[in-house]
C-alpha cells in the first residue's frame, strides 16, 4: 500500500511540531544558558509532564510493534507484566528518588563516587555509555527497516529524518524540550494505537466478539503459577522478574533519574512516579488489545501478503485494516516514529549529561558555566550524529546485529545491582563494588550470549508463522529488542548448561543484579568493610534500618561495618564536605529552598543524642 498525500502531511506535522517545541525552549526563558537549565530543565518541572516523559522514554517503536506481535503469537499471558508495575514504580519512589534527589546530583553516577570512589563512578559511566550508544542506533534502525519492508517507505530517508530532527530539538531546547516533546509524542502514540483498535474491532464485529473469538482460540491465558524460572512466561516470571526489569529502567537508569531530578521538589518527583503507574497500565492494555484485534482480524480476513517475520505483523495489519481511511495510516506511522523520537532524544540528553558530569568536568574543574553549557550542547549534537552512524553500522551487522540488540538488556541488571549494593549494604567497599560489577557483567554476557546462540540455532529449524508462506525473512529485530529472544516453538527439557541458557529473559535483571550484590558483599567482607567514618549516611537508603531490623544483631553488625550510625562519626562531616565539593554544575540550594526541602521531606537519617543507631522516620505512601 502506498502512502497518500494526507498520510505524508500528518507525518511531516509530527516532525515540524517536535522541532518547533525545541526551538521554542531554545528561544524562551534563559535560552538554555546554564548547565542546570540545559541538562535538568532548571529543576522546575511539574509531575505530569515528567510522568508522561518517563512513560515515553522506553515506550519505543520497538514496544509498539513487539507487544502486539507477542500477544498474537502466544496469547495474553504477557499482560500479567502489569502486575510488576506496582512495586516496579513504588520502590523507586521511596528508595531511589529520596537518595538521588537529596544529594543534589546531576548524573546518577556521581552517587557512585560519593558512596565508593572515582574508579567505580567511571566504570558505571562507561558501562552506561556502551549500553546506550548501541541501543540508540538499533532503536532508530529497526523500526525503519520494518516500515520499509511493509510500506516501501524509504529506509534511509526515515532514518536520517528521525535522527536529524531529534538531534536538532535535543541540542537546541535541552531537557525541557525533550520532556515536552515526549508529552506531545505520547499523545500521538495513544491516538495512533486507539485508531487501529477501534477500526480493527469494528471490522470484525466489536470488542466483545474479539474477546469471545480469542477466548475460543485459546489466546486468553489463565494464571500460570509454575515457579520454574526456565519457563519463558509465567505469573511469577512476569510479576516478580518484571519488578527487577522495571527497577533497572525506572530506578537507576540515567534517562529516567534525570527526569526525577528535573522536578521542582522531591514530592513532585515521587508523584510523577505514581502517575506513571496508571499510564503504563493504559499503554499495556492498548498494546495487548491491538494484538487480540490483529489475531481475530487475521483469522477472518487473512493478511496478504503474509508477514515475513513477527516484527512486521502490526504494520501489515495496520496497512490492511486502514487502507480505505486516508490519514489513519499516516497517524500510525507518526505514532511509530513518536516512539522512536522519544526514546533516542532521551538517549542523547542522558549521554550528554553523564559525559559532561562524569568524564569532562572532573578533569576541567575551572570550566566556566557558559563554556560548560556550550560543551553540553556539542555533546548532545555529537551523540545525535553518532546515533546516525550506529544506525548505519546496524544495517551492516547482519546476524551479529542480534547480539548487539541483546546487549541493552544484559547491562541493565548489573548497574541495578551496583546501586543496590551501595544503598543497601553499608559494609560494601570500592573493591567489592568494582569486582561485583565486573562479575555481574561477565555473568550477564555469558548467559545472554549463550541463550542468544542457543535460540539462533533453534530458530534455524523453526516452523513458519501460522498461515504463513515461505518468504525470505527479515531479522526479527523488534521482538528481539523487546524481549531479548523469543523461543519460537516448544522444545524438550534442557539439560546441563542448556538449562542455564534457558533462563527466562524476565529473570535476567534479577539474576545479574544478585550476582553483583553477592560478589560485592563477599569481596567487601574479605577485604575489609567500609569503616563507619568513611561512609556518608546520605548515600544509604532511608529504608535500610527497617530491613536490617529483621536480621540478627551479629549479622546486622557485620553489614553495618561493625555497627554504629555513620552520621555519629567525626568522618561524616568530612565526607559531606567532600561530596559537596564534587563538581556537578549545581551550587548548593539557597536558604529558602533548603528550609522548604527540610520541611517537605523530613525523612531519612536523623541523629540521636543518646545512642549511635540508625533511625528512620515514617515515609508517607
Amino acid at each position: 500500500m502506498e502512502f497518500t498525500t494526507i498520510d505524508y502531511t500528518i507525518f511531516v506535522l509530527l516532525l515540524v511540531l517536535s522541532t518547533a517545541i525545541g526551538l521554542f525552549y531554545a528561544l524562551s526563558g534563559n535560552r538554555q544558558r546554564t548547565v542546570q537549565e540545559f541538562l535538568l530543565a532548571n529543576r522546575d518541572m511539574g509531575c505530569l509532564p515528567v510522568a508522561l516523559s518517563l512513560l515515553a522514554t522506553f515506550q519505543s517503536a520497538v514496544a509498539i510493534l513487539g507487544v502486539p506481535a507477542e500477544i498474537y503469537r502466544f496469547g495474553t499471558e504477557y499482560w500479567f507484566l502489569g502486575c510488576s508495575y506496582f512495586l516496579g514504580l513504588l520502590i523507586p519512589a521511596h528508595v531511589f528518588i529520596p537518595v538521588f534527589y537529596r544529594l543534589r546530583i546531576t548524573s546518577t553516577y556521581e552517587y557512585l563516587e560519593l558512596r565508593f570512589n572515582k574508579t567505580v563512578r567511571v566504570l558505571g559511566t562507561v558501562t552506561f555509555i556502551f549500553q546506550m550508544v548501541i541501543y540508540m542506533g538499533v532503536v532508530l534502525y529497526a523500526p525503519a527497516l520494518a516500515l520499509n519492508a511493509v510500506t516501501g517507505f524509504d529506509l534511509w530517508s526515515a532514518v536520517l529524518t528521525m535522527g536529524l530532527v531529534c538531534t536538532l530539538y535535543t541540542t537546541l531546547g535541552g531537557l525541557k524540550a525533550v520532556i515536552w516533546t515526549d508529552v506531545f509524542q505520547t499523545l500521538v502514540m495513544v491516538a495512533g494505537q486507539l485508531a487501529v483498535i477501534v477500526v480493527g474491532a469494528q471490522r470484525v464485529g466489536g470488542m466483545a466478539r474479539v474477546w469471545h473469538v480469542a477466548e475460543q482460540e485459546g489466546k486468553i491465558s489463565g494464571i500460570d503459577l509454575d515457579p520454574n524460572p526456565l519457563e519463558r512466561h509465567t505469573f511469577w516470571t512476569l510479576a516478580m522478574g518484571g519488578v527487577f526489569m522495571m527497577l533497572s529502567l525506572y530506578g537507576v537508569n540515567q534517562a529516567q533519574v534525570q527526569r526525577y531530578l528535573s522536578a521542582r521538589s522531591e514530592r513532585e518527583a515521587k508523584l510523577s512516579c505514581y502517575a506513571v503507574f496508571p499510564c503504563q497500565q493504559i499503554v499495556l492494555c492498548l498494546s495487548c488489545l491491538t494484538g487480540l484485534v490483529m489475531f481475530v482480524y487475521d483469522r477472518e480476513h487473512s493478511l496478504t501478503p503474509r508477514p515475513a517475520s513477527s516484527d512486521q505483523l502490526v504494520l501489515f495489519f495496520v496497512m490492511d485494516v486502514l487502507r480505505d481511511l486516508p490519514g489513519l495510516p499516516g497517524l500510525f506511522v507518526a505514532c511509530l516514529f513518536s516512539g522512536c523520537l522519544s526514546t533516542i532524544s532521551s538517549a542523547f540528553n542522558s549521554l550528554a549529561t553523564v559525559t559532561m558530569e562524569d568524564l569532562v568536568r572532573p578533569h576541567l574543574p575551572g570550566l566556566s558555566e557558559s563554556r560548560a553549557t556550550l560543551l553540553s550542547k556539542l555533546l548532545a549534537l555529537g551523540y545525535g550524529l553518532l546515533c546516525l552512524g550506529m544506525a548505519y553500522v546496524s544495517s551492516m551487522l547482519g546476524p551479529v546485529l542480534q547480539a548487539a540488540i541483546s546487549i541493552f538488556g544484559m547491562v541493565g541488571g548489573p548497574l541495578l545491582g551496583l546501586f543496590c549494593l551501595g544503598m543497601f549494604f553499608p559494609c560494601a567497599n570500592p573493591t567489592g563494588a568494582a569486582l561485583g560489577l565486573v562479575a555481574g557483567l561477565a555473568m550477564a554476557f555469558w548467559v545472554g550470549i549463550g541463550s542468544l546462540l542457543k535460540n539462533m540455532g533453534r530458530a534455524g529449524g523453526a516452523s513458519p508463522m501460522p498461515n504463513s508462506t515461505a518468504l525470505p525473512t527479515v531479522g526479527n529485530l523488534t521482538t528481539i529488542l523487546a524481549t531479548t529472544l523469543l523461543p519460537p516453538t516448544p522444545t524438550p527439557s534442557p539439560t546441563g548448561l542448556q538449562r542455564f541458557y534457558s533462563l527466562s529473559y524476565m529473570w535476567y535483571s534479577a539474576h545479574n543484579s544478585t550476582t553483583v550484590i553477592v560478589v560485592g558483599v563477599l569481596v567487601s567482607l574479605l577485604t575489609g568493610p567500609t569503616p563507619p567514618e568513611a561512609l556518608d549516611p546520605r548515600t544509604i537508603s532511608p529504608v535500610v534500618p527497617r530491613l536490617l531490623c529483621c536480621l540478627s544483631p551479629r549479622i546486622r553488625q557485620r553489614l553495618c561495618c561493625g555497627g554504629g550510625d555513620p552520621a555519629q562519626t567525626p568522618g561524616h562531616a568530612d565526607a559531606k564536605e567532600k561530596s559537596n565539593g564534587i563538581p556537578n554544575g549545581l551550587g548548593p540550594p539557597g536558604p529558602g529552598q533548603r528550609e522548604e526541602e527540610e520541611e517537605e521531606e523530613g525523612q531519612g537519617y536523623i541523629r540521636s543524642a543518646t545512642a549511635p543507631s540508625y533511625a528512620v522516620q515514617e515515609t508517607s505512601f
